[in-house]
């Protein structure tokens, strides 16, 4: 069960809280309020494969633009190339 504890008591006892968060993240406040989590390396390096980088639209150069439109699905997943066409009048 992950625990919530303050920035104090984790600096009291900061070994008990590093096992702890082993087992399940421990959230750690401050002035009440959720700041930090404290978790296992094996979760954060599992979490970390999963980010994403996001880029605005509006950054993206013509060229990139119309490269993005004649992209289509490699083999054997073309059902999918209908996502990339404007929806049907009365859907």
């Amino acid at each position: 069960m992950t625990a919530t504890v303050t920035a104090a008591e984790v600096s009291k006892n900061f070994g008990a809280y590093q096992d702890a968060a082993v087992r399940d993240p421990v959230i750690i406040t401050k002035n009440g309020r959720p700041r930090t989590v404290l978790m296992a390396y094996e979760d954060y390096v599992r979490l970390s494969k999963r980010d994403r980088w996001v880029e605005r639209t509006v950054e993206l150069s013509e060229a990139d633009i119309q490269a993005v439109e004649q992209t289509r699905m490699a083999a054997g997943f073309e059902a999918l190339n209908a996502e990339l066409d404007p929806p049907a009048s009365g859907r």
